[in-house]
This record gives structure tokens, C-alpha cells and sequence, in this order.
């Protein structure tokens, strides 16, 4: 496991040497070009130091013991630099190296040459009859420049672990509301879903903290919900399961074969009730927030209400009730959702009608598109019956959970229209009853279906 402080310690570090390479390079092309104009004028200074006019000969070639006086100090003025001097007729006057082997023909001014010790710097100036010659190898011109370098960024290399600390404190230090963060997690168990204290938090980590927060408050709402459905779930079990256990019962105390034909009915007809409750509870699961929900595609609206009738239609002509579709000549009756949770939707408005309406009654299905431009107007769904309706102030307690109307016939879940609605805002609808004079209506309105973007 990589360490942030560490690496950001290696990354400041290699910066700092980088940097500090880059600034001695500076600093030795800036010396050096100081060194040649501070040894350019001494050569110049020297030179103009001479006499105008040499004794013939000056003395003999310096050994480092001849020569006297002042011109003799002026010529063993330094080690590094070689003097030259002709007469008018090219004769050597005085030489006072006799290494390197300089050129032996004088250009006036400053130049550059290569001999075999090394490249050296050369002026060369005529007084009177004579023409000097001075040299000075550029090898000390370069040394000077290196140790003028060296001894600007010795400093900065001496303080270089000094400064590793003060970046290792201060990257920890900058990391400390990281850790805390950390071990504020690490305490908690799974039932501690509470935000993060809130504290002053950098910049940097401040959104951490809160996305951890939004985090714990999604997982604090999806374990409410499933604790909440979990219950509801268990006080819609228990009475189906108690009344089986009693017809069970009553099928071992059936003493003739009609009593124990008519036990073995309503054991039937009650695990039909407890089947039909499961799958409602199932679904209601799926259709929880939080849940995750199916890719959302194209559905034509008119085409699935079209085959939710046909498959309810027998369920219909056993209970002697009309049921159609009734559907717009306008095309285009697309929404874009799950077909399998639209189809258990429509499924459980119709089912819903034909447990309340009397035998002979009528259930009308309508698909519409609503006006607008294109596909902007969106389409609504329609459920009309021609039953007793539900009362105006039980209309909006009939969406909750195992809620019944005190006068609804028995053998329902009332999960039904808790299901349209959890369905409905998944896909972003709106569900509206309404009274249908007589009966009852419900409007379900979908969006606008939007086009999928065309990418080239």
C-alpha cells in the first residue's frame, strides 16, 4: 500500500534537487561569464602595465628565479597566465612559459586557440616595436566558475534535510483531518449510520467528507425502507398464514368427505391469497427507491395495454364485465421505461377494477397522446369503471401500503395501488383519481419521451 506522504516526500524532494540542478547550472554559465569578463580585463590591465619599450634582451626566459624590478614582477604576476613578447624584426624577447606552444604569429585583440594542453584565451597588443602576447588557459576560467557555483548552492544542499522534515511535517500535519476521518469510520459498526461530525476541513478533503455523509444518508434511507417493508411485510404474512394453519386444521378434523372437500377449498383459495400476496410483495420490492432499476427503453404504451387486455380478458368475461381498449387515431403512444414494470402497472389498475365493480360492469382502458409539439405533450394512460369509486377522503391514503376502503371486498392485499405508485415515480409519471360519474378514474401521465442522442 503506497503511502501519500511518502510519495509526495520522494516528488518534493526529486523537485528540490531538479530545481537546485537547474539553478547551479544558471549559476555556473553566469559565473563563467562574469570569470571571462573579469580575467578579459585583467589580461588588458596587465598588458597596459608594461613598458612601452623593452631592453634587448629583456632578461633571459623566466625560470622562476631571474628577472628583477618591477617588470620582472609584472611578468610572474601569475602561475596560469603565459607572457610573450617579439621585438619589430620577430625575434623573441621574452617567453615566460615555455609550455603550451602558443601560436607564433600575434592577432591583435582578443581570440581563442586550441593547443594540445587544452583551449586557452589570448590577447595580444603592440607597444611601441614590440607586440606581448598574453595567455590564460580556459580550464581556470571554468574551475573559478564552478567553485563560485558550488559554494552559492552549498547552502541549499546543507539545508536540504532540513527542509525533508519541514516537508514531512507539513504533509502530515495536512493529512491529520484524513486520518481522523479514517478512524472516525473505523470505530463505528454497522449500526452507526450517523454524518461525520463536522469539523473545518481543507479544501482538498471537505468533499470527501461529504460524499462519506450522503453516503451514510442513502444507506441510513435504504435500511429504514427495508427495515419499514420487512415489517409491513411480516403483519401482511401473519394473518394469511394463521388462517391456513386453521383450514389445515379443519382438514384433518373433516369428518366426511363433503366437509373435508369444502376444507380443501378454502385451503386452496387461501394459498391463492398467500401466493397472490407474495408476488405483490415481491414486486414491491423491486420497486423500491434504491432499488436498482432496469435500463429504461422505448415502449409503445398502446401496443402493452393491447396485450394486458388480452391476457385479463378471460379473467373479465368469468366476472360478466366489458373490458376494452379505447385508443386515439393519433400515432405515437411511446414512453420511455420498463415494460415489465409498466405491464405489472396496468395489471394491477385493471385487477384493481375488477375486484371492486359488480358483475355486469364496465372497465375502459385509453391510451392518449396529449397535445403538444412532436413528442413534447407526452401520453397519458386512463382506467375508467363504472363502480362504487372510492370515497374523495380515502383517495390519498390508498396509495399506502396494505391500506384497504373500509367497505372493499375481501381477498385484496392493498398493495395494489401501493405498487402503481412506486411504479409511476420511477418513471417519473403522475397518478390522479378522479370520480368518473359514476366510478372511478385513474389518469397516469408519463413525461415526454426524449429522443436517444445520435452520435456520429
Amino acid at each position: 500500500m503506497r503511502s501519500i506522504q511518502r510519495t509526495l516526500l520522494w516528488w518534493l524532494a526529486a523537485g528540490l534537487a531538479a530545481g537546485i540542478a537547474v539553478a547551479t547550472g544558471l549559476i555556473y554559465a553566469q559565473a563563467r561569464q562574469e570569470a571571462n569578463a573579469l580575467f578579459d580585463y585583467q589580461m588588458k590591465q596587465v598588458a597596459a602595465a608594461l613598458p612601452s619599450q623593452f631592453p634587448s634582451p629583456i632578461a633571459p626566459p623566466f625560470d622562476g628565479g631571474n628577472g628583477s624590478g618591477a617588470s620582472a614582477d609584472l611578468l610572474h604576476a601569475d602561475e596560469d597566465v603565459v607572457i610573450h613578447i617579439w621585438d619589430g624584426t620577430g625575434r623573441s624577447l621574452y617567453l615566460s612559459h615555455s609550455h603550451p606552444v602558443l601560436p607564433p604569429r600575434a592577432e591583435l585583440g582578443f581570440s581563442s586557440v586550441r593547443t594540445d594542453s587544452g583551449e586557452w584565451r589570448i590577447y595580444s597588443v603592440q607597444l611601441g616595436p614590440a607586440v606581448v602576447q598574453i595567455a590564460q588557459p580556459m580550464s581556470a576560467r571554468r574551475t573559478l566558475a564552478a567553485h563560485m557555483a558550488l559554494r552559492t548552492v552549498a547552502p541549499l544542499l546543507l539545508l536540504m534535510p532540513l527542509l525533508a522534515w519541514l516537508i514531512w511535517m507539513a504533509v502530515g500535519r495536512g493529512l491529520r483531518p484524513l486520518r481522523e476521518i479514517a478512524a472516525e469510520v473505523r470505530a463505528r459498526d454497522a449500526n452507526t449510520l450517523a454524518p461525520l461530525a463536522l469539523r473545518q476541513m481543507p479544501d482538498e478533503i471537505a468533499p470527501l467528507s461529504d460524499a462519506l455523509n450522503q453516503l451514510l444518508a442513502r444507506l441510513a434511507q435504504a435500511i429504514d425502507t427495508q427495515r419499514a417493508f420487512v415489517a409491513d411485510a411480516a403483519h401482511a404474512l401473519r394473518t394469511p398464514l394463521a388462517a391456513l394453519q386453521l383450514q389445515a386444521q379443519l382438514v384433518e378434523r373433516a369428518d366426511s368427505a363433503p366437509a373435508r372437500q369444502e376444507a380443501v377449498s378454502q385451503l386452496r383459495q387461501g394459498l391463492e391469497r398467500l401466493t397472490h400476496l407474495v408476488a405483490q410483495l415481491l414486486t414491491l420490492a423491486r420497486q423500491e427507491p434504491g432499488a436498482a432499476p432496469p435500463p429504461h427503453e422505448p415502449v409503445d404504451l398502446r401496443a402493452l395495454a393491447a396485450g394486458v387486455i388480452a391476457e385479463m380478458s378471460q379473467a373479465a368475461i368469468d366476472r360478466d364485465i366489458d373490458l376494452g381498449l379505447e385508443a386515439d387515431a393519433a400515432e405515437g403512444a411511446m414512453v420511455r421505461g420498463d415494460a415489465d414494470a409498466l405491464r405489472i402497472l396496468l395489471t394491477n389498475l385493471i385487477d384493481n377494477a375488477l375486484h371492486y365493480i359488480p358483475a355486469g360492469g364496465r372497465i375502459d382502458v385509453r391510451v392518449a397522446s396529449l397535445p403538444g409539439v412532436g413528442s413534447e405533450g407526452g401520453v397519458e394512460l386512463q382506467v375508467s369503471d363504472n363502480g362504487p369509486g372510492i370515497p374523495a377522503d380515502e383517495r390519498a391514503r390508498v396509495f399506502d401500503r396494505f391500506y384497504r376502503v373500509p367497505e372493499a371486498p375481501t381477498g385484496g392485499s392493498g398493495l395494489g395501488l401501493a405498487i402503481v405508485a412506486e411504479i409511476a415515480q420511477s418513471h417519473g409519471a403522475r397518478v390522479a383519481l378522479e370520480d368518473a360519474a359514476p366510478g372511478l378514474r385513474v389518469r397516469v401521465t408519463f413525461p415526454p419521451s426524449r429522443p436517444e442522442p445520435v452520435f456520429p
